[in-house]
């Protein structure tokens, strides 16, 4: 049984461990908005943003770009369409949150309640996007009208729960002395992430071009993580490395690695497609 003076020093330690991040978040975020403000100031710099030019080049080896299917900053389309954008915008708050919590080397996967609930999440996306697709071929019954916002919704829905099918498996492969317990243990847990998750969509549908600004460049953030995810556990896994390191440090090597080698496997998904297609907006047809 913990002795009351060691829960103390251990909430002591918690409170301090999430104030240094809090403050850095605060620090990020601020200096984020600062650099958005700046890029969207001038309304015909924007479509030239050279941030914003390099995110529709990762974006497009994964997404099919399509502008009517794609929210706008100034009438610029984001990197990602609505849906990849509401996809890969939650796996990345979902990083964003779980680090900030402390639980970066919590490795096991969500209860049954939770990851049938995430489950669902992926299904209603998938319910969504065949009836969005549908579209394409009116001589198809729909059942309703797609709209971006039902897209984006969904696909966060989806985002949160692939960050929450990743968090624990890359902990599991990166840690030496990985904490067994889910990173989100209850449903509480789960409303709160959804929360973060709905103000991150209330933000984007306000349309204030900072935000977008930010919330387009963390999107393709979110698609980087999840590629170097499945490659730090892949090639760590292949090279019989896992579970090795004790500190952050030792961390650095195969996330940079993997990084590295995301951009490079999205670069050329994005050559190939532009060669065969002459463009990376869109289909050519459709």
């Amino acid at each position: 049984m913990t002795s009351p003076n060691k829960t103390a020093v251990w909430l002591s330690e918690w409170r301090g461990y999430v104030g240094r991040r809090s403050l850095l978040l605060v620090v990020a975020v601020g200096a984020a908005l600062v650099m958005a403000f700046y890029a969207v100031t001038d309304p015909t710099a924007v479509p030239h943003d050279h941030l914003l030019n390099g995110a529709d080049w990762m974006g497009a080896a994964l997404c099919h770009r399509i502008t009517e299917r794609s929210f706008t900053i100034y009438g610029r389309q984001f990197p990602l369409c609505a849906r990849c954008t509401g996809m890969y915008l939650g796996v990345f708050l979902v990083f964003l949150t779980l680090l900030l919590a402390g639980r970066a080397r919590w490795s096991a996967l969500p209860r049954l309640p939770i990851l049938l609930t995430l489950i669902g999440f992926i299904g209603i996306m998938g319910v969504d996007g065949v009836n969005s697709y549908t579209h394409f071929f009116p001589e198809f019954p729909h059942v309703y009208e797609p709209r971006n916002w039902l897209r984006l919704l969904t696909g966060m829905g989806a985002g949160l729960a692939m960050g929450l099918f990743l968090f624990p498996v890359l902990a599991q492969t990166l840690w030496a002395e990985a904490r067994w317990q889910p990173p989100i243990g209850n449903f509480w847990e789960l409303a709160g992430m959804m929360l973060v998750a709905g103000t991150a969509v209330w933000l984007l549908l306000s349309n204030q071009p900072a935000v977008l600004y930010v919330l387009a460049l963390a999107s393709v953030a979110g698609q980087l993580l999840v590629l170097m995810g499945i490659n730090v556990v892949m090639l760590l896994v292949l090279l019989r490395r896992d579970g090795r390191a004790r500190r952050w440090q030792d961390t650095a090597v195969p996330l940079t690695i993997c990084l590295l080698l995301a951009i490079v496997q999205l670069g050329i998904l994005t050559f190939i497609r532009l060669q065969a297609f002459g463009t990376i907006t869109g289909f050519p047809g459709i």
